[in-house]
Formats: C-alpha cells, structure tokens, sequence
C-alpha cells in the first residue's frame, strides 16, 4: 500500500502523521474485514467497496480503539440515530435539514459536501470512507494531545 506520497510533508498529529493514522487504519480495516491491504484507500467506502455489515461497526471500534489506545464512544465515529428513521431526521427518503444539522453536530470530522448536494438516506453509507476514520482519529489524537498539553 503506497500512500506515503499523498501525505509527505503533513504536520503530526499528536506522536502520529497523518500517514501512520492512515497505516494503522489500513491495517485494522484489513484484518477486521478480511480485505486485502490493496483495496483500502482514503476514498474506500466501508460497506461499498470494503464489504463492512452494521456487526463489523462494532469490531472496528474496538480494534481503533486497542490500536490507538483511545477511547471512542459509543455513536461518536458511526451514529446511530440518524439510521433509525425518525421523522424529523429523515423524509421520504431523504436527510432533512434537521438530520443534516445532527449529522454536522455528531460528526464534525466528516466532509459533508457532496452529500449535501442529494442526502438520501442510501447515500449515509458512502459518508463512511477510510478516510472519515483517519480523520476522526486525527481529531480525536489531536484533542488527547491538546488536553495532555494543557495538564
């Protein structure tokens, strides 16, 4: 897996590069899912392209959390309550404003833009990439780091 060249020169994140969140990251998807190491990317979906089901969200957590020594609670890196079709979350298929607020609030770390362009509760999934996972762990490693700081 060659992605040193797409993060030469990053800033570190707490002791970690974005480049090692993302080995790591690799490295867990692969033996949480039994995929091989050349078909995770940044972009790579969890359930599209990784094959990931709604049980292996739970596998995942706690292999981030033993390779990362973070603790991640319970709805912060994949929410649940967006997936449960509450009406004010979700219409006629598609992602209210509401449900798009909640999503920004419960997942700052994700790039929501082309989702917002056509929210449809099929399109939550491809949200889920590789690369919303460095990022959330990029931010949570940032935060560790910060509050060790001001200690």
């Amino acid at each position: 897996m060659d992605v040193g060249s797409f993060n030469q020169g990053l800033p570190e994140v707490g002791s970690m590069t974005k480049d090692e969140i993302f080995q790591t990251v690799a490295a867990t998807l692969v033996e949480a899912l039994n995929v091989d190491e050349d078909q995770v990317s940044l972009s790579s979906t969890l359930q599209g392209d990784l094959g990931a089901e709604s049980i292996d969200f739970l596998d995942i957590v706690f292999r981030l959390e033993r390779a990362f020594s973070i603790k991640i609670p319970r709805n912060e890196l994949f929410p649940e309550s967006i997936f449960q079709g509450d009406p004010e979350l979700v219409k006629d298929g598609k992602v209210t404003e509401k449900g798009l607020a909640e999503l920004r609030d419960k997942m700052p770390y994700a790039d929501l833009t082309e989702f917002e362009k056509n929210p449809t509760l099929e399109g939550i999934s491809d949200l889920f990439t590789v690369n919303l996972i460095v990022s959330y762990i990029e931010s949570k490693l940032a935060r560790a780091a910060g509050a060790k700081a001001a200690a």
